[in-house]
């Protein structure tokens, strides 16, 4: 429980860098590589898994101490080799905003400039909203943590 909630933190994170850089970035006419600069957005991608039962058959498996146990067993000992969650930031492909000034540097032939069409509304909507899964998150390993201590006191 504890390494999902990882995951899904980790997740959110990469959401709040995302936003992070596209309130930066939301006058930038030109990136690094000197192109227009593009939204960032962060992809969440599930693994496609088996069901339940497939995975408790395979992943809780015992290490055989009397005959009456299964052979060539063994206790799955981290849900974080199975990537439940990775999140990839990707390039928004949304048209930019044109903007005519044909006395700024990076204007076109035309005199546009090419800014990122980032709406500072909606940016602020998704760093809200990354906040409270960030947080939500945070509670999963808490309420992981409480029980794993009650656990120890039985």
């Amino acid at each position: 429980m504890m390494n999902i909630g990882g995951q899904g933190m980790s997740l959110q994170r990469k959401r709040l860098n995302a936003v992070a850089n596209n309130i930066a970035n939301v006058n930038t006419t030109k990136d690094v590589d000197g192109l227009p600069y593009k939204r960032e957005i962060v992809v969440s991608n599930y693994k496609e898994g088996r069901d339940f039962g497939e995975e408790l058959e395979t992943s809780l498996q015992l290490a055989r101490t009397n005959k009456a146990h299964s052979p060539n067993t063994r206790l799955k000992p981290d849900a974080a080799e199975s990537d439940i969650v990775k999140g990839e930031t990707v390039k928004d492909a949304t048209a930019e905003r044109l903007v005519y000034d044909p006395s700024h540097p990076d204007a076109d032939a035309d005199g546009y400039v090419h800014y990122p069409d980032i709406n500072i509304v909606t940016e602020m909507v998704d760093m809200i909203t990354a906040q409270r899964g960030f947080e939500a998150n945070t509670q999963v390993i808490s309420a992981a943590k409480n029980l794993a201590r009650f656990s120890l006191e039985i």
